[in-house]
């Protein structure tokens, strides 16, 4: 009954890790559109956090976590949510939201080259072709002249692989530290601390901050969606996923994630979609499938077998 219930758990989680966070491309520029993007994401965070400890207190979950996990909440959140998700959100001023997805399509790349320098952790021959793949697509994404002659999306786009290197390390990070058992407590710690951080980001920025009476109705309805399906539903899952299966599988959510913001960004903000990027979408999410598929290309399963034989004592 348990290992069931677990599974639907986990099915329940990638449902949401696919198809919400692939929405929040949509949500996030909508709301730049009018808001400052570390004001944005500071509240949005501080107040998902608020939501998830009232929630715990409710329901009698207990947030008292010791010193260490608590710090160490505070780094996860600075690599998640303060850089991770709040430079993406300034990038999103100047990148359109397929073009952000397609870039971070590329995440399970990043993850898989952060193993390798960090945990000394073998690349498969598999996961080499799917390397290649991945640098042509993203080669072929940002070669492009609308981005090319727009310096502003150049610099955004870089922003955007930065926090691909800090959402990496956060991920692998996470597997490996001590945090609050509750995933629904690390989350909370992770979207208050973070916000907070953000909250700082905005001020050494001088930003403008406003008030919600103040915001056109359909950034009020983003941000809401935002607070409580991006971030408190979303946010959970993907930490409950991280301690169930590891970070390349997780990292599979950006097969979806690109199709999802490129599908909604036409739909609603009429983003062109151009032949060069659906040909990069295509090189990019082949290369994530070679890095997470478990299956041997014959040629190497017949050369490691041979290899086994010859070792063998006649």
């Amino acid at each position: 009954m348990g290992n069931s219930k677990n599974t639907l758990l986990v099915v329940l989680a990638f449902f949401s890790i696919y198809f919400i966070w692939g929405s929040t491309y949509l949500l996030n520029k909508i709301a730049v559109t009018e808001l400052p993007p570390f004001m944005l994401a500071a509240v949005r965070f501080i107040i998902a956090g608020m939501l998830i400890f009232l929630i715990c207190k409710l329901l009698k979950i207990p947030i008292r976590i010791t010193k260490k996990q608590f710090f160490n909440t505070v780094i996860a959140g600075f690599l998640f949510l303060t850089f991770g998700n709040g430079v993406v959100v300034w990038a999103l001023k100047y990148v359109d939201t397929g073009l952000a997805a397609l870039e971070i399509s590329a995440q399970p790349l990043v993850v898989l080259l952060l193993m390798l320098i960090f945990q000394d952790k073998k690349i498969r021959a598999m996961s080499m072709i799917g390397v290649l793949f991945g640098i042509a697509g993203i080669y072929l994404l940002v070669s492009q002249k609308q981005i090319l002659s727009e310096e502003n999306t150049i610099i955004g786009m870089i922003m955007i692989f930065l926090c691909m290197i800090s959402w990496g390390y956060g991920s692998l990070f996470v597997g490996k530290a001590d945090l609050p058992k509750n995933y629904f407590v690390n989350t909370g710690y992770q979207m208050f601390t973070g916000g907070i951080l953000l909250t700082v980001f905005s001020l050494l920025f001088q930003e403008t901050w406003s008030s919600p009476t103040q915001w056109s109705g359909k950034v009020q309805l983003a941000m809401l969606l935002l607070i409580l399906f991006g971030s408190i539903v979303a946010f959970t899952s993907f930490n409950y996923l991280l301690r169930m299966v590891s970070p390349e599988k997780v990292a599979t959510s950006t097969y979806v994630n690109p199709i999802i913001a490129l599908l909604l960004g036409w739909y609603f903000l009429n983003e062109v979609i151009t032949t060069q990027s659906i040909v990069a979408a295509m090189l990019l999410l082949t290369g994530v499938y070679f890095i997470n598929t478990k299956k041997k290309i014959a040629i190497f399963s017949r050369f490691s077998n041979q290899k086994e034989d010859s070792t063998k004592k006649p």
